[in-house]
């Protein structure tokens, strides 16, 4: 049994276990299953209190598809999140990762 089809399994009695939805959308990457990736990752930003990780995740992985206005997008949102949720130490590597993506356009 592969580690993702380990952690969905995990996640069969407890599919609200936001590490384990974490687990399988970095797992989801590794294989280069990236859409269902991402979807996962997008699930965790919309969820009551949204996983500050799953956005630097998602824009991360989207800058690597050649997606950099998405991930902008991901980034911006995460860093208040970030803010809203007393994570300053996360806000900042949000804002350096923003930042090092360049103006839109550019």
């Amino acid at each position: 049994m592969s580690r993702r089809e380990r952690i969905e399994a995990m996640l069969t009695d407890d599919p609200s276990d936001t590490f384990l939805r974490y687990g399988l959308a970095m797992e989801l990457d590794k294989e280069g299953s990236h859409e269902a990736s991402l979807e996962h990752l997008a699930g965790l930003t919309k969820d009551a209190t949204p996983y500050v990780p799953a956005f630097f995740m998602a824009a991360q992985q989207l800058a690597r598809l050649e997606r950099v206005n998405e991930a902008r997008d991901y980034l911006r949102v995460g860093i208040e999140e970030a803010r809203r949720q007393g994570d300053a130490h996360a806000a900042g590597e949000m804002s350096e990762f923003l930042a090092s993506l360049g103006r839109a356009g550019e």
